[in-house]
């Protein structure tokens, strides 16, 4: 299946498509008429107020509300220009290729070295000293492997909030995505841990595409390269994120950021 998602994107062209998708649960209709083009090695943000549909569309884009019995869709979304919701689509292979960090850190409880080589073992990788180099090179890209380097063998649930939501990125790099998907990764975070994860997500648009849902408005004109405003479960604007905060064209737009609704 690896094959399908061949990696043919040139920078900033679009690596994944979005074509009439809607979203039902049950008979609430989650997600309307979605139609959105999201751009390589770019932080893309989607904005809104709570459950207007911005944490769905992201969880749709691995598949992760299949998991859901009541959802329904219609359209779809295409990953390096395949078609993900065909039924021929091997959707562990989709979410290799598309990693996701939740709001909540969710290390495994086990060692912190079994926590990022736990996704290379599913995939059958069994060489140790592929696997040694693998979770170094992974700790070290979410900024991490200095301070764990002498307690891999511990648990994971002894590191601090902010650790483990690295820890939990590591273990998303460790299985070489294309897409990582975050999902307010920064609300469970102190500050300072929430700067270091804002500078890692910079950084790692220069290897990933990044697509993050956030509260923080501030945080998305921070690190974001685009920004979608979703409201009742439709896209009402996308544009680069300094013309939406400084020039947005819609009214809606402009009360939400400025405060006035959300």
């Amino acid at each position: 299946m690896e094959a399908a998602y061949a990696k043919k994107e040139t920078m900033n062209t679009s690596i994944i498509r979005v074509r009439n998708f809607q979203l039902w649960y049950s008979e609430f209709q989650a997600l309307k008429n979605i139609n959105l083009s999201l751009k390589k090695n770019r932080v893309t943000a989607f904005i809104g107020p709570s459950g207007c549909g911005k944490s769905t569309f992201l969880r749709s884009i691995n598949r992760m509300n299949d998991l859901i019995p009541s959802v329904r869709i219609e359209g779809d979304i295409f990953l390096h220009n395949q078609p993900i919701y065909e039924e021929k689509v091997d959707v562990v292979e989709l979410r290799k290729q598309v990693g996701m960090v939740f709001q909540q850190p969710n290390p495994f409880p086990m060692s912190i070295y079994d926590n990022v080589a736990y996704g290379p073992r599913i995939h059958g990788l069994k060489d140790k000293k592929q696997l040694d180099e693998l979770v170094e090179t992974s700790l070290r890209n979410a900024a991490l492997w200095d301070e764990v380097k002498d307690r891999l063998h511990k648990s994971a649930i002894g590191i601090s909030g902010g650790q483990q939501q690295r820890l939990v990125l590591a273990r998303v790099l460790a299985v070489q995505p294309t897409v990582i998907l975050m999902d307010e990764p920064t609300s469970a975070l102190d500050p300072i841990s929430t700067a270091r994860l804002e500078e890692l997500m910079i950084k790692l648009k220069q290897q990933y595409t990044i697509l993050i849902v956030t509260h923080n408005m501030q945080q998305a004109a921070r690190i974001s390269d685009e920004t979608a405003f979703f409201l009742n479960g439709e896209v009402m604007e996308f544009s680069p994120t300094k013309q939406l905060f400084m020039n947005p064209k819609g009214k809606q737009t402009e009360d939400y950021i400025s405060g006035r609704f959300g």
